[in-house]
């Protein structure tokens, strides 16, 4: 029995879409893992939303141009994070982006007025995130400008949905029993990037934004110490940092984070305005600081002796 729950069984199927050669390459390489030597660390880092190749076809379709069609992606989250890498944890990315497809949503939420045809009946159409327009295909960017230009046919969702949505959680399913294994538990840490200013649509329009939010969801997908830990070290590195406001965590923080298992998430919210342009979308100044604090994070998470947990899941299950 699989450690990380629901694994599925998939078999991509022959498509009669179209797929230029941009998104052709990108089904063949969807992810990239930078993995140590030997993996020192009970820490798998993710993620998800930092792709940035974005195929011509996808492009050309759109309403919108290159720049704001980029509006939703967590640029450079991927480079923040690759000093993990040599203190012994494996990194995981998304090379596909966010607004293409989202893996960080279940497999099959999608919006069925941005369709053809009928959606089947397993594919959930009524949750928030759906309703928000932002499910596993995005039916808008961040700023809710619409993407397409036309109605989608649902072969191209399931298309997209199996060449990269289910390779991605395959390998981060991999990665977290590997890590596990080896560590007696294993860690996510789900890197995300955020604007610095609360949207239209968010509960905090127009408010200035913490540097950083940890999400726990509440503190039901890691153990409260590690997400203290967390708290202390980034407050100690100069950050302001609140949790689970406005973000608690996504899909990947949910689903994977069941402390009782010995799995435990925590999503890590950076605020852009640390270390890019966000109307350029460009690395700033701030960026090397930034980045050598985030390995710095690691480096002192990996410090502790996280022995300690094991009583504590003792306790969580009995």
């Amino acid at each position: 029995m699989d450690l990380v729950p629901d694994r599925p069984a998939w078999k991509a199927k022959r498509s009669n879409v179209g797929f230029d050669q941009d998104e052709r390459e990108l089904f063949e390489r969807p992810l990239l893992i930078e993995r140590p030597g030997r993996q020192t660390l009970p820490f798998v880092f993710s993620s998800p939303h930092s792709g940035r190749c974005y195929p011509e076809r996808f492009v050309s379709r759109s309403n919108l141009d290159p720049v704001t069609l980029r509006r939703s992606e967590d640029c450079f989250v991927e480079e923040l994070f690759a000093g993990v890498v040599a203190l012994g944890a494996p990194l995981l990315q998304a090379r596909f982006p966010r607004a293409y497809l989202d893996a960080n949503r279940e497999p099959y939420e999608l919006d069925p007025t941005m369709f053809a045809e009928p959606l089947p009946p397993h594919v959930n159409t009524r949750s928030l995130r759906v309703a928000g327009g932002i499910g596993t295909i995005a039916r808008v960017v961040a700023d809710s400008a619409e993407i397409y230009r036309e109605p989608l046919a649902y072969e191209e969702a399931e298309q997209r949905i199996r060449h990269l949505y289910m390779p991605f959680h395959d390998a981060l399913r991999d990665l977290l029993e590997e890590t596990h294994a080896a560590f007696g538990f294993a860690l996510l840490i789900d890197c995300h990037s955020m604007p610095s200013v609360g949207g239209p649509a968010d509960d905090d329009s127009g408010a200035d934004r913490p540097d950083i939010v940890l999400g726990d969801r509440y503190g039901t997908s890691c153990a409260g110490s590690i997400t203290a830990r967390a708290e202390n070290i980034l407050r100690d590195l100069g950050y302001s940092v609140s949790r689970n406001n406005p973000y608690a965590g996504g899909f990947n923080t949910e689903h994977y984070g069941t402390p009782p298992r010995g799995l435990h998430a925590l999503q890590i919210e950076i605020n852009r305005g640390l270390y890019m342009d966000e109307v350029r979308l460009e690395r700033s100044g701030g960026f090397p600081s930034l980045q050598k604090n985030m390995t710095a994070f690691a480096r002192a998470m990996g410090a502790e002796d996280w022995s300690a947990l094991e009583p504590e899941l003792r306790r969580s299950t009995s």
